[in-house]
């Protein structure tokens, strides 16, 4: 996969589970022919919508070794493999190689809080050793280490690395990393609502939970971009604005996410715990956020 290729709609697919807490096979493949019928452009695996964390290392490998399956070339697969250690992420990218990926994506190690350079050496030796192209994760929310703008630039230098999932809050840091990097480097946004003002100031597309709901209208927004339709990809960011604002932060997005689909009749299951399930109230939320969109 080159850096050109990196653009436009890639859900964050769910990974669903069965009842009993198993790896639901059938119901991935059922996701994985439902976004691509929607028209994105790419799909993630064992991301934090894929609960990535809960899943052993058998596990991610069977998740994204089904979705490469079930895509059949359609679209490309990345495959979450981060890790704490710099080894395991290695480890992690080529068991994802191995199940048929095309690029590996991979936050920031997280809980030990480390230096620039540490970053840096991290994503070189996983450049070096994955067997894949490399996409960088910042989502500093979660792993309490940010990849600076300054940093993103120097990484986009190194072979192998071909763009970056900004799931960083501050809008600013995407702008300032759009900046700082060439056109060989591709800079998405991973964060719903940032999708438009992300476009507008040179963003190439996004990593997204709300695409594995609502595929269609997130093609749909990009493509109305990409075509100089302005004021139409504005009015429909806005309107699935709605049902952003639970695919984010707070109160968590897995389990709204995993709402959502049930709701509308595709398999999801169980989140895996320690997650929480959601309120009455957050559920009420999100049934009237899919009826605004007519999607119930």
């Amino acid at each position: 996969m080159k850096a050109q290729e990196l653009r436009g709609v890639i859900p964050a697919i769910p990974t669903p589970f069965t009842e009993d807490g198993e790896v639901n096979e059938a119901g991935l493949r059922e996701l994985t022919d439902y976004v691509i019928g929607g028209g994105v452009h790419g799909i993630m695996t064992s991301g934090g919508t894929g609960e990535f964390p809960h899943l052993s290392r058998e596990e991610k490998r069977l998740v994204t070794r089904v979705v490469a399956d079930q895509a059949r070339g359609r679209v490309p697969v990345i495959a979450g493999t981060a890790a704490c250690s710099t080894r395991e992420a290695i480890l992690l990218s080529q068991d994802a190689r191995e199940a048929g990926a095309e690029s590996v994506i991979v936050t920031a190690p997280y809980y030990f809080m480390l230096p620039d350079e540490a970053l840096l050496g991290h994503y070189e030796a996983i450049a070096n050793s994955a067997g894949l192209p490399v996409v960088l994760y910042n989502n500093p929310t979660y792993t309490g280490n940010d990849i600076s703008p300054q940093l993103i630039a120097r990484l986009a230098s190194t072979p192998g690395i071909i763009g970056i999932k900004q799931s960083n809050a501050d809008m600013g840091q995407l702008v300032e990393a759009v900046r700082l990097v060439g056109s060989d480097f591709a800079v998405l946004t991973g964060i719903d609502s940032q999708f438009y003002p992300a476009l507008c100031v040179g963003g190439v597309g996004i990593f997204s939970t709300a695409a594995s709901v609502v595929p269609r209208q997130m093609v749909d927004l990009y493509n109305a971009f990409v075509d100089g339709r302005q004021a139409d990809a504005r009015e429909l960011h806005m309107r699935l604005q709605g049902l952003n604002r639970f695919l984010e932060y707070d109160p968590g997005y897995v389990a709204p996410c995993k709402e959502a689909l049930t709701l509308m009749g595709l398999p999801a299951g169980p989140v895996r715990k320690p997650l929480p399930e959601l309120s009455d109230s957050e559920r009420e939320g999100i049934r009237q956020a899919l009826s605004e969109l007519d999607l119930l």
